[in-house]
């Protein structure tokens, strides 16, 4: 299956063409500004989905709230806010994303969760968080957001750098199929179109690779089966402590 999937991956690429060249030339640069509202538009829809997933995970984070003092959460790659219902009450977040027109989404999300406590939205990309103290944080979140950065290592080596002694990077992302099903075989077909619709979104990374690999002394990491579209099945959830 694997020569027959090369080539029906190529043929799909060699039909989007006309996509890799428009984005080449800064013509899909319109999107960025689309996107946010598509994103936040369907945050119900998947929080519904993956709620008690959600509740599970952010269960845990008050187990690294320091003994004085609020419980100092960095969300990175936060989008349009779609986690900050589960968070503790008085928590203090800074929210990161590289994309600057999420913040009236985010904006609005803050408005619906007046039970924590805002501090910042730094406009940066996962791999540069200069805007954030090295060991400044109790907790990094980071939620369908490895699938799309350019250097998922990196983004983790920042994730550890301003974790505190002890805190804890949470993550949920969705990832590559077994090789053996037929998802395998349309994630990589479907990809370079994935791609350009899901804001750079790749379907096809193993990252559960890069978070056992990244350094954190104790890492929780489960395999899920997640009640969505049959390419976004695959998830993995848990939480590394630095």
């Amino acid at each position: 299956m694997s020569r027959f999937m090369n080539v029906c991956a190529l043929s799909f690429k060699v039909l989007i063409l006309p996509l890799y060249i428009a984005e080449h030339v800064g013509l899909l640069a319109f999107f960025k500004r689309v996107f946010p509202m598509i994103q936040y538009k369907a945050t119900d829809w998947y929080n519904n989905k993956m709620n008690d997933k959600k509740r599970e995970l952010f269960r845990n984070l008050e187990r690294f709230q320091p003994s004085k003092g609020s419980l100092r959460i960095l969300e990175v790659g936060c989008g349009s806010g779609a986690n900050f219902e589960h968070y503790p009450t008085g928590s203090k977040i800074t929210c990161t994303d590289p994309n600057q027109h999420f913040k009236k989404y985010l904006e609005k999300s803050m408005e619906k969760n007046e039970h924590l406590v805002y501090d910042s939205f730094i406009v940066a990309s996962g791999e540069n968080l200069q805007g954030v103290e090295d060991s400044s944080v109790d907790a990094v979140v980071c939620t369908l957001v490895l699938c799309s950065v350019k250097d998922t290592n990196k983004v983790l080596q920042e994730a550890r750098r301003v974790l505190r002694p002890g805190g804890a990077f949470f993550f949920l992302e969705h990832v590559v199929s077994d090789p053996s099903t037929w998802a395998y075989f349309f994630q990589h077909v479907l990809a370079p179109l994935w791609y350009f619709f899901g804001d750079g979104c790749e379907v096809t990374r193993a990252t559960w690779k890069h978070i056992e690999a990244a350094g954190f002394s104790d890492v929780k990491l489960h395999h899920i089966q997640a009640p969505l579209f049959f390419m976004l099945k695959p998830h993995i959830v848990g939480h590394a402590v630095k």
